[in-house]
């Protein structure tokens, strides 16, 4: 299998797309590591595996109306598989195996015969203590930008799955690229005031555009950064109401091609009309519920 991602928008070949089926039994409050399934535990209305199973059909029916290759992994029993992009992700021709928090490390066995398909010199395992997940890190052709958070906090937050280790081995890996680690704040109880991923708060989208909540950075200089290299008339700046139900977490099948959940409509009217996007709406919300959204549940493969 060739490999290559350079960005999140390019017109996309192949993807893995998590599995929805034997979730096991909802999580003990204690047992939640993101500030949205803490809630949902809480509250009462922890996703069904029904309901899971409909919307990752639906995100699969249009992955294949696109003409997608989709490969699913392995199923394995009581094990919460939905979002895949925290397996593993590709940067280039490569692919980096992801260190995840230990509550997660069983999730990456059942991917085996995917990766098999892959040359192994082409495959990157990083040192034990460089902690990352696929989440944090978002292409923008020679950008590769990396959320993260103090190191100081690394240890404190369930929510902070990047460490500064793993920035340094990605820059070793890719000393061509422009690895830029962006801080962000983080909450392990109240998903209002926090952010799991760099995903949950900034996309780039369409050919030039990028989704972003402004107080998910706890830098300002970050943002300025983003505004500047984007252009302040080509970000679409998200509520904190939208953030929280994700509306950063879209997913781009091709620059003018974009799935994103059907609650959307500020965002959908934007990319209709600003972007002259086709715009996919499926049902999505249910999944939100553990934390993750569209670009969660996928491990791109190839893009064009």
């Amino acid at each position: 299998m060739v490999l290559n991602v350079n960005n999140e928008t390019s017109r996309l070949k192949t993807v893995v797309l998590g599995l929805p089926h034997s979730n096991g039994n909802e999580p003990k409050l204690v047992e939640t590591y993101d500030a949205k399934s803490y809630e949902s535990v809480q509250k009462g209305y922890y996703p069904q595996d029904d309901d899971i199973v409909n919307e990752m059909i639906a995100f699969e029916q249009i992955l294949k109306k696109h003409n997608v290759e989709v490969f699913r992994p392995e199923l394995k029993e009581a094990c919460n598989q939905v979002f895949a992009r925290d397996i593993a992700f590709c940067i280039e021709d490569r692919l980096i195996i992801s260190n995840m928090i230990s509550n997660r490390a069983e999730e990456l066995q059942p991917y085996s015969k995917i990766f098999s398909k892959i040359a192994p010199d082409k495959i990157h395992y990083l040192p034990k203590d460089a902690y990352i997940e696929g989440g944090d890190v978002v292409l923008f052709n020679d950008f590769v930008f990396v959320g993260t958070c103090k190191e100081s906090d690394f240890e404190k937050f369930k929510t902070a799955r990047t460490n500064q280790y793993a920035i340094d081995c990605l820059k070793e890996l890719f000393p061509h690229k422009n690895i830029i680690p962006f801080e962000l704040h983080k909450n392990d109880t109240n998903p209002h005031d926090g952010i799991l991923h760099l995903d949950c708060t900034f996309m780039p989208v369409c050919h030039d555009k990028a989704i972003i909540y402004k107080n998910g950075f706890a830098r300002e200089n970050d943002c300025h950064f983003i505004a500047e290299l984007f252009g302040k008339d080509n970000l679409f700046e998200v509520s904190q109401r939208e953030v929280y139900y994700m509306n950063p977490n879209i997913f781009s099948i091709a620059p003018d091609i974009v799935v994103i959940e059907q609650n959307f409509k500020r965002l959908a009217d934007f990319l209709e009309t600003e972007c002259g996007a086709t715009v996919e709406q499926i049902p999505y919300y249910e999944i939100s519920k553990m934390g993750g959204l569209l670009r969660c549940s996928t491990m791109p493969l190839g893009r064009m």
